[in-house]
């Protein structure tokens, strides 16, 4: 079953010291089952490799070809959020914009989340979402 996935959960396979046995395994559910996500997963994703290459911990090469290996799993880009319901959703939980996108993306599409934020995680239990991992 395809799930929701943020930009944490991709931080921690870009960055050999944030992934974990928990991350790598969904890495290969997405390669398997598929993920889904908002559109702004992507500008997410290479902000934190550019922030990564400026802090020392990844070249810009190794930023290039992890993007490579990320693009070739099935992570379908859902449509963007209605703003209000967006704006709603960040404000229930205060959560920022961001975050109430991979939120209502997951409500949408009733599957689980996944992500390492604790303030997200505590927003989908409260909206009777799985969460991942679990």
């Amino acid at each position: 079953m395809p799930f929701v996935i943020d930009a944490s959960i991709v931080a921690a396979w870009a960055l050999q010291d944030e992934s974990d046995s928990v991350t790598d395994q969904l890495l290969v559910r997405a390669a398997e089952e598929g993920a889904v996500s908002p559109p702004l997963l992507w500008y997410e994703v290479r902000n934190m490799l550019l922030m990564a290459e400026r802090r020392k911990r990844i070249t810009p090469r190794e930023s290039d070809e992890f993007l490579v290996r990320v693009e070739k799993l099935s992570i379908e880009i859902g449509e963007p959020a209605d703003s209000r319901q967006l704006m709603r959703m960040a404000r229930k939980h205060l959560l920022t914009c961001y975050d109430a996108a991979y939120l209502l993306t997951a409500l949408h599409r009733h599957l689980p989340l996944a992500t390492l934020d604790r303030k997200l995680v505590a927003a989908a239990k409260a909206e009777r979402l799985d969460v991942l991992p679990i």
